[in-house]
């Protein structure tokens, strides 16, 4: 269908045209993508058995969409993929406030305008970019705002009483008309304004100021809501949820290889940082892990969830760390050393929420502890386990390198280390190469000084080495002779 050759009513009539409403919009053309096996919600990691099968059972039974579940759990971002499911482009009266349908107009002005001119009603076409709308749930949100309000300024100028419809000025949901409308945070919604949305859920009718209007609306409504146990700020009013065909519950990825795909999809690095920085397959398994170590710490409240957010802000923090050491230090290439991950503490502090206990440890200690579980967790998924109580002269895996540090007496590691520096130094640790041979073998060639700068954090977190942070580094000393030294 040429659009650009349609401009009248009676153009599109020629053309066969056929009205359709959005739910039928949706499952018509989710049903043609399932059947070419292409996916619906292209950038959903982890949701495609759970989350986005029940999107699609609810699109195809043509129901209102509840997505509940905690922050960051890419809610909003699958209510706006939903836009790819809509025809790409519908007509609609010109000059009309609702989109109206030229073939089913619902409005007093559409109406008056076709019966007026007949088959010469201009008709536009509307994109389906244009056709989703938002709006977030906040307490000073009126019914003025969503549904609409008696407007004096148009009865002055069209010269009508107060008693005539076309003196009302529409709302953002009647505006949505034939559109996708996704209301934020549910929950934090007045009752009354809940209330309001019950009649064009269910009925299709709206009331403005004492006008009953019979405006069958034609609206996708999602919304999206944290479990209403889990807020003290508000709940969704059982008669609204009654109302919401379904309730999907959404998640947090289950493991880390998932978890990664969201952080390189979401984490804004541009070319010139990819281009000085290296991240290490590892860096960006730790920053993951940290997320899931959060979301179990019991310093964390988990009511409130830990967000993907906070996992895509540390690994920008972290490349935006490696970056300044080598713009400080003149550097044209450098990798992620363990040492930048102190800059992402910032991103941690901001994103999770503390219990009582975390707030008196203080939250930047607690950002610390997440970065030593998380080296700590994974640490034990590919090297022996560490024992806290050895037999006197039993050799064991770290027996040769803990040996070398009663002898050597430890070592610095400064930020101002270029690559050529820091390198030599750890080199000068030859149990490490023995150690990551044996245990890492598959370890490429440019993760290899991070892996073993991982190791010596790793036993410093099993308290067989232990790490002192000095002004512009750290220092890494056999435990044994620090703690003389301090005595």
């Amino acid at each position: 269908m040429k659009i650009d050759k349609i401009k009248t009513l009676g153009d599109l009539k020629k053309q066969g045209y056929q009205t359709k409403s959005i739910k039928d919009e949706l499952r018509d053309n989710l049903i043609l993508k399932i059947k070419e096996g292409v996916p619906a919600f292209e950038g959903i990691h982890g949701f495609e058995e759970t989350v986005i099968p029940e999107i699609e059972r609810a699109i195809l039974s043509k129901h209102n969409i509840n997505l509940l579940g905690l922050r960051g759990q890419a809610k909003t971002k699958l209510a706006r993929l939903m836009i790819q499911l809509l025809d790409e482009y519908i007509p609609f009266v010109a000059g009309s406030e609702i989109n109206d349908d030229p073939l089913a107009p619902i409005s007093r002005f559409a109406k008056d305008l076709i019966s007026e001119k007949g088959d010469t009603t201009p008709i536009e076409w509307l994109h389906r970019n244009e056709r989703f709308f938002e709006k977030l749930a906040t307490p000073d949100v009126t019914i003025a705002d969503i549904i609409g309000d008696v407007d004096p300024i148009k009865a002055a100028n069209l010269k009508l009483s107060y008693a005539d419809e076309r003196v009302i000025h529409f709302g953002m949901i009647p505006r949505a008309n034939r559109s996708i409308f996704v209301i934020n945070e549910l929950p934090d919604l007045q009752a009354r304004i809940q209330v309001a949305l019950f009649n064009i859920l269910q009925e299709g009718d709206i009331q403005i100021r004492g006008f009953k209007l019979r405006m069958n609306l034609d609206i996708q409504f999602i919304f999206t809501a944290n479990p209403e146990d889990y807020t003290n700020r508000g709940s969704i009013v059982t008669p609204l949820k009654d109302r919401i065909g379904s309730q999907i519950l959404t998640h947090y990825p289950k493991n880390i290889a998932v978890a990664k795909k969201i952080t390189d999809q979401e984490a804004k690095i541009n070319a010139v940082q990819s281009e000085l920085v290296y991240v290490p397959n590892l860096a960006k398994d730790i920053i993951e892990q940290i997320s899931f170590e959060a979301r179990a710490s019991e310093y964390i409240d988990a009511k409130s969830g830990v967000s993907a957010r906070m996992t895509i802000s540390a690994m920008e923090n972290l490349i935006s760390a490696a970056e300044r050491r080598a713009l400080k230090n003149g550097l044209t290439k450098t990798a992620v050393r363990l040492s930048d991950f102190m800059g992402i503490i910032p991103a941690i502090t901001g994103k999770v929420e503390l219990v009582y206990e975390g707030e008196q440890e203080g939250a930047e200690v607690i950002a610390n502890l997440l970065i030593e579980k998380a080296i700590s967790t994974l640490f034990k998924f590919q090297f022996p386990k560490i024992s806290k109580l050895e037999k006197q002269n039993e050799k064991n895996a770290y027996s040769d390198l803990l040996d070398w540090f009663i002898a050597e007496g430890g070592f610095e590691l400064y930020e101002d280390f270029d690559e050529k520096q820091y390198k030599k130094v750890l080199d000068e640790v030859k149990p490490l190469d023995a150690l990551m041979k044996k245990y890492a073998p598959d370890t490429s060639k440019e993760d290899a000084y991070f892996m073993k700068e991982f190791i010596l954090w790793a036993l410093v977190e099993n308290k067989k080495l232990n790490k002192e942070k000095l002004t512009e580094g750290f220092s890494f000393k056999d435990i044994l002779g620090h703690m003389i030294n301090k005595l």
